[in-house]
């Protein structure tokens, strides 16, 4: 049965930290692998997974920089160098994992670009859906044979954002090929996509005891934004003070309180035997109307729709060249 897209009320808020999140939670004995985990909400992710006792791996395009960040944590944490905009980095980091692990009950897909100018990879894939979801998708499908090797209890987070609501995903034109590219749509469609890819992957996972989750961390000021301009950051300030002409009221978060929805999702016991939503908050999203009211919080119906998930899973495996298979 399909978990409702809808509040379980989990005692949790906007203010919730990673190491609240994960208060009381003992990983020992589990391996947890997250995605550019060495810079804003992903040094706080990798800080909780080690305080409740889980060996971490970091893949990220600066292993160098990884070890600065990490380096002073007191434990050994194993650094991988993946660059999810090109295959043959995602392939030799899929191979190096599987030398690092027999198996892998926790992958967080933090990493990602946001709002970028237009650029296209080797293969003329627009780049943000090409990183932010293509990217993970590959690596998790050479990481899931090391999932199912860990079996029952096992997680994957994908890191989407409210920006899903910018746009649905254009299986007809996924790369700007035809339409006019604009930054913040790109984005939207990427992270949309990124939920797309927990509600399908949570469909096969689940009859083995392994579940996907979506989710937003929420407003953080990282060096995810290094591609803003001064408009952006205007009408971000201007939302953030209340002016409804720039949308939705923006509250900020810490980069300990960004990373808390990821480490609930990957870990919290409150949602055994659910997945496939998308969660922000430390708690699973209300399902909302775009024709209502605006709203900061809450997921559009396009992030959770199954059989556009199932289309563009199809198509992922195209684009890639791959097939995933249990």
């Amino acid at each position: 049965m399909a978990t409702p897209q809808a509040r379980i009320n989990s005692g949790f808020d906007h203010s919730t930290t990673a190491m609240m999140a994960i208060e009381g939670i003992d990983l020992t004995g589990k391996t947890a692998l997250v995605t550019g985990g060495y810079s804003g909400i992903g040094t706080e992710t990798v800080k909780a997974l080690i305080a409740a006792g889980a060996r971490v791996i970091v893949a990220g395009r600066r292993p160098e920089e990884a070890n600065a960040s990490l380096g002073g944590l007191g434990v050994t944490i194993d650094l991988v160098t993946l660059d999810l905009g090109d295959p043959a980095s995602i392939s030799a980091a899929g191979e190096l994992v599987h030398m690092l692990t027999p198996k892998l009950d926790i992958l967080i897909n933090n990493a990602g670009i946001m709002a970028c100018p237009l650029a296209r990879d080797a293969r003329g894939f627009e780049s943000q859906f090409a990183t932010n979801h293509l990217g993970h998708f590959q690596f998790a499908w050479h990481l899931w044979p090391l999932i199912r090797a860990a079996g029952v209890g096992s997680r994957i987070v994908a890191l989407s954002s409210a920006a899903h609501k910018r746009s649905g995903v254009d299986l007809t034109d996924l790369h700007f090929d035809q339409r006019a590219y604009e930054k913040w749509a790109a984005y939207g469609q990427a992270k949309t996509a990124n939920a797309l890819f927990a509600r399908h992957l949570d469909r096969l996972g689940s009859p083995y005891g392994i579940r996907a989750f979506s989710v937003h961390p929420g407003a953080i000021q990282t060096n995810l934004g290094r591609y803003l301009e001064p408009e952006d950051i205007a009408m971000m300030k201007a939302r953030s003070e209340g002016d409804q002409s720039a949308g939705p009221s923006l509250a900020w978060k810490t980069p300990e309180s960004g990373a808390a929805t990821s480490i609930w999702a990957a870990t919290s016991p409150m949602l055994a035997g659910m997945g496939g939503v998308y969660c922000e908050d430390c708690d699973i999203a209300d399902l909302i109307d775009p024709a209502g009211p605006m709203r900061a919080d809450g997921v559009f119906p396009h992030a959770c729709d199954d059989a556009v998930a199932e289309k563009l899973w199809a198509e992922s495996e195209a684009m890639i060249g791959v097939k995933w298979s249990n």
